[in-house]
C-alpha cells in the first residue's frame, strides 16, 4: 500500500470526532471513528493512516469501532494511535501488528523537590552526566546482564524481580501500569535469539523517539490533581521513554512470521497482509499473547532500572540521597500493548482484548485498576511532545470509558517521516538551535537529533486539546524540556 493522501469518506459526528462509514469498504465490520480537530485533520488526510484505521475494522470479533486518536499516522499494519478491542467469545483475534515491534514502548514521570533556580546552574553538568551513565543509542548494552534462568524470572514478575535485588522500592511497582506485570506472562514462548538480545540491554534507553527529558512545570491546570501527582509550578520531572529494546522486537518479529498463515487456516479476510492476526483463544494467539505479556514486563523493568540510573545520577550532581531529593515516580505507562480488560459495549460488560498501539490507557477516577493514590482524581496519563516544545500530564475521565475503551493519545505524533526530518534538517545544528531556546541537548549522532527535531512533530499542545475536548482526558500540567538525552 502506498502512503498517498487518503481520498476515503471521513465524516464529522463531532467537534473532534469523525467516522469512516464501515460502507466504505466492504468487509468492514465496524465504522472507524478518528478524534482530531480540523487543522490535524488536514495533516492526517496527508498518508494512508486513515485507511489502516478502516482496515482494522475487518478483524473478527472487533466491538464498537476501529478508533484513532488524533497523534495518528502511518504504521506498520495498525496506524501509530490506533485502538481496537476484540471479544475472544465472538472470534476476536490478537494482531501483533496492534501492538507494534517495541511492546510496551511507554513512559514514565518522575518529579522532584527541586526548582528550577535550583537546577540551572548544573544543568549542563546533570545533562553530561545523565548522557555518560545511562547507556543510548542503537545496541547499546548495559551494566544490568542476566543469564536465561534471571531473565525469564525478570519477565515473569516485572519489577518485583527488581524489588527483590533492591532496585525498586514498592511505590514504584505500585505507581506502575498493571503494577509493572501482565499475569499470564510465559517467558518459555520468547524465543532464544529473544533471550540473547535481550541478556544485556535491561537499563538502557535505545534510540530513535526514544529520550530522557529534564522538564520544568511550566503551567498547571489542575492543581488539586497536581497537588495529588507532586507537581509544582517551576518544579523540575525527568521523563522516560523507552521500551523492550532488542528483546520486544524480536518476540514481534517471531510472531509476525509464526501467524504468517494463521489468517488462512482460520478463514480470516483482511485487506492487509500486515494485519497477520489469530484468534486470542487459539494456540497461535495464546502463544504470541504468552510472549508479549513477557516482553511487556521486560520493558517495565528496563524503565525501572533506567529510573534508578537516574537516581543515581541526581544522586552525585546534587549530593543528597534520591528520596531527599524527592524524586519519587509519578506514574508509568505503557504505549504498545494488548490487554485483557472488562469494557462495557452496549448493554453488557464484557472481557475484550484492548489493542493500543501508540495510545495510552485512560482510566478514570474510582476505576479499581487505578492505584489508591490516584483513585479520587483518576489515572495519571503521561503524553510527551517533542524536545523543543512540551509534554503534558493529563487524568482520564469517564468519558474514556464510554467512548475509546479507556484510551487516549500517546504523544504529539510524527509530521516528518525521519528520512524527510534528516532532509529538513540538512545543514543545520539542532542542539545550537535547541540551546538558544534553553534546552541542552545531548544526543549519540547528529542524525539522532535530526530525525527527532521539533518540526518533524506535530504540535504536542493541539494534540492534547482534542482530547481534553473529547473528555477523554483532562489537562493538568505542561511541562517544558531544559535538558534532554538521546540515543
Amino acid at each position: 500500500m502506498k502512503k498517498d493522501a487518503f481520498t476515503g469518506p471521513l465524516e464529522r459526528v463531532g467537534p473532534v470526532l469523525w467516522r469512516i462509514p464501515r460502507s466504505y469498504k466492504s468487509g468492514m465490520r465496524v465504522d472507524g471513528l478518528i478524534y482530531a480537530s480540523d487543522a490535524l485533520m488536514r495533516l492526517i488526510r496527508a498518508d494512508q493512516a486513515a485507511e489502516q484505521v478502516a482496515n482494522v475494522a475487518f478483524l473478527p470479533g472487533i466491538q464498537g469501532a476501529s478508533l484513532a486518536m488524533p497523534d495518528i499516522h502511518w504504521g506498520y499494519g495498525f496506524c501509530i494511535g490506533g485502538v481496537c478491542a476484540t471479544d475472544p467469545a465472538e472470534g476476536g483475534v490478537v494482531s501483533p501488528g496492534g501492538v507494534g515491534y517495541d511492546i510496551n514502548c511507554g513512559v514514565r514521570l518522575m518529579r522532584t523537590e527541586l526548582r528550577r533556580d535550583d537546577v540551572q546552574p548544573r544543568l549542563g553538568q546533570l545533562v553530561n552526566a545523565l548522557f555518560e551513565s545511562v547507556p543510548a543509542g542503537v545496541g547499546r548494552t548495559g551494566k544490568y546482564r542476566y543469564n536465561a534462568r534471571e531473565l525469564g524470572d525478570l519477565m515473569a514478575a516485572g519489577p518485583r524481580y527488581l524489588l527483590r535485588r533492591g532496585l525498586a522500592v514498592d511505590a514504584d511497582v505500585e505507581h506502575t501500569e498493571a503494577g509493572g506485570c501482565l499475569d499470564g506472562a510465559e517467558p518459555g514462548r520468547v524465543s532464544e535469539r529473544a533471550y540473547e538480545r535481550g541478556a544485556a540491554q535491561c537499563g538502557t534507553l535505545g534510540a530513535g523517539n526514544h529520550f530522557l527529558e529534564v522538564q520544568v512545570v511550566e503551567e498547571v491546570f489542575d492543581a488539586g490533581a497536581a497537588e495529588v501527582m507532586g507537581l509544582a509550578k517551576h518544579g523540575i520531572c525527568v521523563m522516560i521513554h523507552s521500551g523492550s529494546r532488542g528483546l520486544g522486537y524480536q518476540v514481534c518479529d517471531d510472531a509476525l512470521r509464526a501467524l504468517r498463515h494463521a489468517p488462512r487456516k482460520y478463514g480470516i479476510e483482511l485487506p492487509d497482509r500486515q494485519l497477520a492476526c489469530a484468534p486470542v483463544d487459539s494456540p497461535e494467539g495464546r502463544h504470541y499473547l504468552g510472549a508479549m505479556r513477557a516482553a511487556a514486563n521486560y520493558a517495565w523493568c528496563n524503565r525501572q532500572l533506567l529510573m534508578w540510573q537516574v537516581r543515581e545520577v541526581f544522586e552525585r550532581v546534587f549530593e543528597k540521597t534520591w528520596s531527599e531529593l524527592g524524586l519519587d515516580l509519578v506514574y508509568d505507562v505503557a504505549h504498545n500493548i494488548a490487554k485483557m480488560e472488562d469494557h462495557r459495549v452496549g448493554d453488557r460488560i464484557k472481557r475484550v482484548c484492548v489493542h493500543r498501539k501508540g495510545a495510552t490507557r485512560a482510566f478514570p477516577a474510582g476505576h479499581p485498576e487505578v492505584p489508591a493514590r490516584y483513585r479520587g482524581i483518576g489515572q495519571p496519563v503521561i503524553i510527551p511532545g517533542d524536545m523543543g516544545r512540551a509534554s503534558w500530564v493529563l487524568a482520564g475521565e469517564p468519558a474514556s470509558m464510554e467512548q475509546s475503551f479507556g484510551t487516549c493519545c500517546h504523544g504529539a505524533g510524527r509530521a516528518l517521516s525521519r528520512t524527510a526530518a534528516i532532509q529538513h534538517a540538512a545543514g543545520r545544528r539542532i542542539d545550537e538551535e535547541l540551546r538558544a531556546q534553553g534546552v541542552i541537548a545531548r544526543a549519540s549522532s547528529w542524525k539522532g537529533l535530526a530525525e527527532e527535531q521539533p518540526a518533524a512533530y506535530k504540535d504536542v499542545d493541539d494534540v492534547v486539546e482534542v482530547v481534553h475536548e473529547a473528555r477523554l482526558a483532562r489537562k493538568v500540567a505542561r511541562l517544558r524540556p531544559i535538558g534532554v538525552v538521546k540515543g
